[in-house]
């Protein structure tokens, strides 16, 4: 469908970066489901904190398919770029760059989307870090820092001339955080800008949804983040939809409940039982959260302490739900 350097896609859905939430167990669940290209967690750019534990997390990409695109966080260009090339190192075949997150504690490091106020900052890093890696690097931004200061295209061309391979755009400028409505013209007229690659992203929760994006902006592909929380299928759905034309069924509950025991078992494998039975409790919140009594369910699931006991309290869920006569 597009390529991204060496990198055939050939899928139009692309998991986005979310922090707390692709992990590699999350990350490899969404291909499975027919994500072209799924990005990493957000990694800080001070390689003197990749001792921690969160970023030795975020750093394992260990037995993921190809390519493997890992997202850097930062302010100061020369950080950015060694911590491209520690990646590149490590086996990231992809660096994407972080000008979009809208979070505090990381707009006020001059971070983020808080980047988009200085465009000479924005050309300094996108050059340094391309220089600085062999590998395709892309940028995930914004339309500009509020509605009086949107500049999305001018970064956009900043950034295709700095020899950036592909760009992810949010339709919201980083006041906006996740309010409102994503606005897709902005998108369409950066794509109408450049010749490189570039992917809708905000708002995108259904494949009817995913089909009037591309086609409202030309996108090459939607990237989808909050849309997959707890419905990695919706990647699957989408993909038949912009093929066929056609809507495929749900997943059937029985899907679910596999679906989610095996993501729940990957998290303990990842993480340890200790960290992974507490992970696992966001996770089950989004998966439920549409089904029946999914909420009173999620409150009772949040204070188990044992994998065993989450997994006895998910198969008599799924009993109960099957079969509510007998419950």
């Amino acid at each position: 469908m597009f390529r991204i350097g060496p990198y055939s896609i050939d899928s139009q859905t692309i998991l986005a970066p979310m922090a707390g939430v692709t992990d590699r167990p999350f990350r490899q669940l969404c291909r499975q489901f027919g994500a072209g290209l799924v990005v990493s967690e957000m990694v800080t750019s001070d390689t003197r904190l990749w001792k921690s534990r969160k970023s030795t997390y975020r750093l394992n990409h260990e037995g993921e398919a190809e390519p493997r695109s890992v997202q850097i966080a930062g302010g100061d260009a020369q950080m950015m770029a060694d911590a491209a090339r520690m990646n590149a190192e490590r086996g990231a075949q992809i660096i994407d760059i972080n000008m979009g997150c809208p979070a505090k504690k990381v707009c006020n490091k001059a971070a983020g989307s808080a980047l988009l106020r200085d465009e000479a900052l924005v050309a300094d890093i996108l050059q340094t870090v391309v220089a600085a890696v062999d590998v395709p690097v892309t940028l995930k931004f914004r339309t500009g820092w509020d509605m009086d200061n949107r500049n999305a295209l001018n970064i956009a061309r900043m950034a295709e001339d700095a020899g950036i391979a592909a760009l992810a755009l949010h339709g919201r400028t980083r006041a906006c955080g996740y309010k409102g409505e994503a606005e897709y013209d902005t998108i369409a007229e950066v794509k109408q800008s450049v010749s490189i690659p570039v992917f809708a992203n905000g708002d995108i929760d259904s494949p009817h949804k995913a089909k009037q994006v591309i086609a409202h902006t030309g996108a090459d592909a939607v990237m989808i983040g909050r849309g997959a929380q707890g419905r990695p299928w919706l990647f699957r759905e989408i993909n038949h939809y912009l093929a066929t034309g056609e809507l495929m069924e749900e997943p059937s509950l029985d899907e679910i409940r596999t679906v989610l025991l095996g993501h729940l078992q990957e998290l303990r494998t990842f993480y340890g039982d200790y960290l992974g039975v507490r992970i696992a409790r966001k996770h089950v919140g989004w998966y439920l959260q549409a089904q029946p009594e999914g909420k009173t369910f999620r409150k009772e699931f949040n204070v188990l302490e044992t994998a065993e006991e989450q997994t006895q309290a998910l198969e008599l869920y799924f009993e109960r739900a099957a079969d509510p006569l007998a419950a």
